[in-house]
C-alpha cells in the first residue's frame, strides 16, 4: 500500500468552520472568524482565512455573495466582505452542542 504525500486535505479547522456555517447559513469572514473565537479554541483570523479560500477549492464552501461597504477606514472609503456558504463537499455533522454554544455566545 503507496502512502499518499504531502498534507491530508481534511482540517479540524475547516471541519468546525463547516459545522459553523450549517448552523448559521452563510457569513463573512470577519464574522466567522469572531463566532469560532467564541466557540473553539482560540485560531488567528489569518488561519481562518486561509482555510476559507482552502475550503472554496476543495468545494466545501462557495462564496455566496460580495458586497462593497464604505465607510470610513484605516486602509481607505470601502471594504469588501465576501461571504460564505456551505458547498457541495461539505460535510456537516450538525453538532447540537455547537447550536447551543451559538446561542450562548449571541
Amino acid at each position: 500500500m503507496t502512502k499518499k504525500r504531502g498534507r491530508p486535505t481534511q482540517s479540524k479547522i475547516r471541519q468546525n468552520i463547516v459545522e459553523l456555517l450549517y448552523h448559521i447559513g452563510y457569513a463573512y469572514g470577519y464574522i466567522i472568524s469572531k463566532k469560532y473565537q467564541q466557540v473553539f479554541p482560540q485560531v488567528t483570523q489569518r488561519v481562518i482565512y486561509y482555510h476559507l479560500r482552502k475550503g472554496v477549492e476543495l468545494k466545501e464552501f462557495e462564496i455566496y455573495k460580495v458586497e462593497q461597504e464604505k465607510g470610513e477606514f484605516s486602509w481607505g472609503s470601502t471594504a469588501e466582505k465576501t461571504y460564505y456558504k456551505l458547498g457541495a463537499t461539505a460535510q456537516p455533522k450538525g453538532d447540537k452542542r455547537l447550536k447551543e454554544l451559538l446561542n450562548k455566545a449571541d
